[in-house]
């Protein structure tokens, strides 16, 4: 069955090398697609595409900063070790590929030329199918688990989401977050929407008794 499997890898390999630039791209992606498909992995990183760079754009919501010489270093990073993530991405309803994580990595491919030119304008990616306050969510996720998130604009993702629907205690179960913490960024927001939901007399309570005894215990002390 090895030898099988071999001599079909080769003749693909030979029929894929022969091909001009861009056709051999878009075969290797469906090469990755049909073997994808029978994966017995799920996960998003078992099937990475290289799109171009062009058709990958930013989201709208994303909180995350980089500094000046942190971009410098991830463009150290990748351009001595390579693209070892991918961006995640969602695919929009108009072909392109709007940003979820990697907003950062996808600017390196982009912006510097010697990076451009050796990924040939393209960007690798793998692509998460969720609606829009799902990935909302999965960008805050992979922000905190970096230490990137900005309070301001954590607090008007805050209140977004709750707009959408969310309770605080789904607020604090899918971004990692205290029950105290959600409600401090309600705060900020002074938005009377920010705590229109069921929860908030219940979820008040709970962060008066959590964050005023505290207060109280600390004073005493």
């Amino acid at each position: 069955m090895m030898n099988k499997i071999n001599d079909l890898v080769k003749q693909i390999k030979e029929e894929i090398e022969s091909l001009p630039l861009e056709e051999k791209i878009e075969s290797l992606n469906q090469v990755r697609e049909m073997l994808s498909s029978i994966s017995p992995f799920s996960e998003p990183v078992d099937l990475v595409r290289w799109v171009p760079a062009d058709q990958v754009q930013a989201n709208e919501y994303n909180p995350n900063k980089v500094s000046s010489p942190e971009m410098k270093l991830l463009h150290t990073s990748i351009k001595l070790d390579g693209y070892t993530q991918p961006i995640v991405t969602y695919h929009l309803p108009n072909g392109k590929y709007e940003v979820t994580d990697g907003f950062h990595r996808n600017r390196i491919g982009k912006e510097y030329k010697d990076i451009n030119e050796r990924i040939h304008g393209y960007l690798p990616i793998v692509v998460i199918d969720k609606p829009i306050d799902e990935r909302m969510g999965s960008t805050i996720r992979h922000n905190r688990a970096r230490g990137t998130h900005q309070i301001r604009s954590m607090s008007d993702i805050v209140i977004e989401l709750a707009k959408e629907g969310w309770g605080d205690e789904e607020i604090c179960k899918k971004l990692g977050m205290e029950l105290d913490e959600v409600i401090r960024l309600k705060q900020i927001s002074g938005l009377k929407e920010a705590f229109q939901n069921h929860e908030f007399s219940r979820s008040w309570e709970e962060f008066e008794k959590k964050y005023y005894e505290k207060e109280k215990f600390e004073g005493n002390s």
